[in-house]
């Protein structure tokens, strides 16, 4: 949303909703009511900053400007129908949206850190057969409003500011990449939640002319979803390897860190018993990751209904960890949190009111923007 041309001053049938805007396409939205750009940096700071969702409450705009907003505006934020507590502090909230669907997002507190895990589809359509969001199917991708308010509705739910977004929850964000793009450029406005580029990540199954994209685009931190060392292997698990291969994947990785010291690529890697946590697999990602400024993130799998994969033992996963370490490589085997309200990596479900065609095939859909 970057140009008038996006932006009509009211929208079929409903108000503009101003959580679907950035600062470039706020300050472009209220030139066009006739008022000043920094009017919309004002009105951002009151949504993101503030909280405020009421145009009286903005009481350094002009009451005509604040009349004037009624009219046309307004700033709707996604429901929680549904908030599950863990054990381990671990919060998953169930967001309703329209037609029935649902997402979910999960709060993960871990010491200093305040971590928020994101949706960015309703389902998915990649179909990586180790995950119980992908044996949803998919309906949508979700709105700026939508992706971005989970990140309002945690602020306000917990009464404090996030350290840390990722978008690893429901979807694949490379896969809705312009509504994507611009609510990581709200999540690190200064006038909104002021994250850092170190501190938004964007989880990605390898849609590799996006990432290329990504990298002129936005400026966050990456992670990849590999949780195979080799294109046989990751063909079956994660299906859109069959269009871009290992091969086509890891030059992208290195050329979306390239000229920043401090940047690693963290790779995804799920535990999966007698599938890919053997000492060969480990050494051929050695290989693989050969060159590649890496972090490996060893990820116990967490079983769903009717899978047929098991979690590798804990002594397999620290064996095969101890073998990446023992090269040099950066490799944490990641605590598993939520996992008694099913919010732990690879479960979140939502309600999907599939719109897939699976026995079509799902790699035949096309990803706005790009084409898988």
């Amino acid at each position: 949303m970057s140009g008038l041309a996006d932006i009509p001053l009211v929208e079929e049938g409903r108000k503009v909703n101003l959580l679907d805007l950035d600062r470039k396409a706020m300050e472009a939205y209220f030139e066009a009511l006739g008022a000043k750009a920094f009017h919309g940096r004002n009105v951002l700071k009151w949504i993101h900053k503030h909280g405020v969702t009421d145009f009286a409450a903005m009481t350094d705009l002009s009451k005509k400007l604040r009349a004037q907003l009624s009219a046309v505006a307004e700033i709707r934020v996604p429901e929680i129908v549904l908030e599950q507590p863990s054990r381990d502090g671990t919060i998953k909230w169930v967001l309703e949206l329209d037609c029935n669907n649902r997402i979910e997002t999960v709060f993960i507190p871990d010491g200093d850190r305040a971590t928020l895990c994101v949706s960015s589809q309703v389902g998915c359509a990649l179909d990586c057969s180790f995950c119980s969001t992908a044996q949803q199917g998919f309906n949508r991708n979700l709105s700026v409003a939508e992706i971005v308010g989970q990140v309002w509705v945690a602020v306000r739910r917990l009464r404090q500011p996030m350290s840390n977004v990722v978008l690893m929850g429901m979807g694949e964000p490379l896969a809705n990449f312009d509504a994507v793009v611009s609510a990581m450029n709200i999540m690190q406005d200064d006038l909104a939640y002021m994250l850092s580029k170190y501190r938004v990540t964007l989880s990605t199954s390898g849609l590799v002319p996006a990432l290329r994209r990504l990298r002129q685009s936005s400026d966050v931190s990456l992670a990849v979803s590999l949780h195979a060392p080799n294109d046989p292997l990751r063909d079956q698990l994660v299906p859109i390897n069959r269009k871009y291969p290992l091969g086509d994947l890891l030059p992208a990785c290195r050329e979306f860190i390239q000229g920043d010291k401090r940047r690693k690529v963290t790779f995804e890697y799920v535990m999966l018993a007698g599938v890919n946590d053997g000492d060969v697999h480990a050494r051929e990602l050695i290989r693989l990751l050969e060159g590649t400024p890496a972090k490996v993130n060893l990820i116990p799998f967490n079983p769903f209904p009717n899978t047929d994969y098991r979690s590798s033992a804990p002594e397999r996963i620290e064996q095969f960890r101890q073998i990446l370490l023992r090269s040099g490589l950066m490799a944490i085997t990641r605590k598993t949190r939520g996992e008694d309200i099913d919010a732990a990596c690879g479960q979140l479900v939502g309600r999907v009111q599939d719109r897939s065609r699976r026995q079509a095939g799902r790699l035949q859909m096309s990803a706005e923007g790009i084409g898988l």
